[in-house]
């Protein structure tokens, strides 16, 4: 009989998308194939600390996305750099835990979807899932990400950047000078639509600053696009593919984190989009683009701009995409012919096959 791979399903953590984390977790849990996986469940509370959690306890209220929580109160652990045998030690006992073959990292937002946790997990020698420092960091922050595209020619809507310390030197009147009204203010460094306000008039300008700057001290601004809000999901390691595009229909002024998480009415999605063949390769196309240029391995949604002349703008990349019940990354792969077992399963190896590939680099210098 063929040795069970042990995932180590990494979810919650110190973000403001903690409970989206909660919700893609118990997705993913579901879905994993219990007689070719054996599971741990790691799920770092709010504070930052890591706990060893039991299949039968480890979400309170799973069912609610409101009032979803990981239940904290069993055994705290952390990750030992550098020591494959004892890399999960036991905190309070002192004991070890089975080390774990591969990671897959299901955290949405700062401290799990920037490159932090990725750097830990390279220095603990562990395979994940998903993007590498480099580009964990660089799809998170939207800054540095807009930048790249529009570097490599990679068409994006107009934005301004500020920080902490130029707050009070936005001014109202330059910004509708260079994107019109209405307009987005957002934190440079989150995603879900956590902190994003879209502003139509001078009476809401300093409520969304002060909003976006609750979590973050760099925000973008960022011009409205009057067009279809199109999706792609992009699959692999050194030659990614592209799954059909699909369309979300907000129901709500825009996609916001109730829309996307909260209310099950929030937005319409169709999959596929109703696209002509021509649009449906330039989206494929300008996805897969945009995860190579930005240095992204495993998997990532990318969501784009459709205007009324068939001109496609590039929004932003997810690197770790919402896996929950009504998230696009795994729908779209379902609808392209690998369903979400398989999709897990993909992702999962893409992971091993990277670590295997970068054992074989020289660490050492031979003087």
């Amino acid at each position: 009989m063929t040795q069970k791979i042990r995932v180590g399903l990494l979810f919650g953590g110190k973000s403001a998308e903690h409970e989206v984390s909660l919700q893609s977790a118990k997705n993913v849990y579901e879905a994993l194939d219990k007689t070719k996986y054996d599971v741990v469940l790691l799920g770092i509370d709010k504070s930052g600390h890591w706990h060893v959690n039991d299949a039968s306890q480890y979400l309170l209220n799973a069912d609610n996305p409101k009032l979803i929580a990981l239940n904290a109160g069993q055994k705290s652990v952390a990750l030992v750099a550098g020591d494959r045998q004892d890399q999960l030690i036991e905190l309070n006992q002192h004991g070890r835990i089975d080390p774990v073959d591969v990671v897959f990292p299901i955290l949405h937002g700062t401290y799990g979807e920037d490159g932090t946790v990725q750097g830990l997990l390279k220095l603990a020698d562990i395979p994940f899932v998903g993007a590498g420092v480099l580009g964990s960091a660089v799809g998170m922050d939207k800054d540095v990400m807009k930048r790249l595209l529009r570097d490599a020619g990679i068409p994006i809507a107009d934005f301004l950047v500020f920080n902490q310390r130029e707050r009070n030197h936005i001014n109202f009147a330059d910004v509708v000078d260079r994107l019109g009204l209405p307009f987005f203010v957002k934190p440079a460094n989150l995603g879900s639509s956590v902190g994003i306000n879209k502003v139509k008039d001078e009476s809401q300008f300093t409520a969304a600053i002060d909003d976006a700057f609750k979590y973050d001290t760099k925000i973008l601004i960022e011009e409205n696009i009057n067009g279809r809000e199109i999706e792609c999901s992009v699959l692999g390691n050194d030659n990614p593919i592209a799954s059909v595009p699909g369309e979300v229909l907000p129901h709500h002024d825009f996609y916001s984190y109730e829309a996307k998480y909260i209310d099950e009415n929030g937005a319409g999605l169709v999959i596929p989009a109703e696209l002509p063949d021509h649009l449906v390769k330039e989206v494929q196309s300008l996805a897969v683009q945009t995860f190579k240029v930005l240095c992204c391995e495993g998997m990532a949604r990318v969501d784009l701009f459709l205007t009324k002349d068939e001109k496609l703008l590039i929004n932003e990349i997810n690197t770790i995409p919402g896996f929950t019940k009504i998230s696009m990354y795994p729908k779209l792969w379902s609808v392209s012919g690998i369903p979400y077992v398989e999709l897990i399963d993909r992702l999962i190896q893409l992971a091993i096959e990277r670590h295997e590939r970068e054992k074989k680099l020289e660490t050492s210098f031979p003087l």
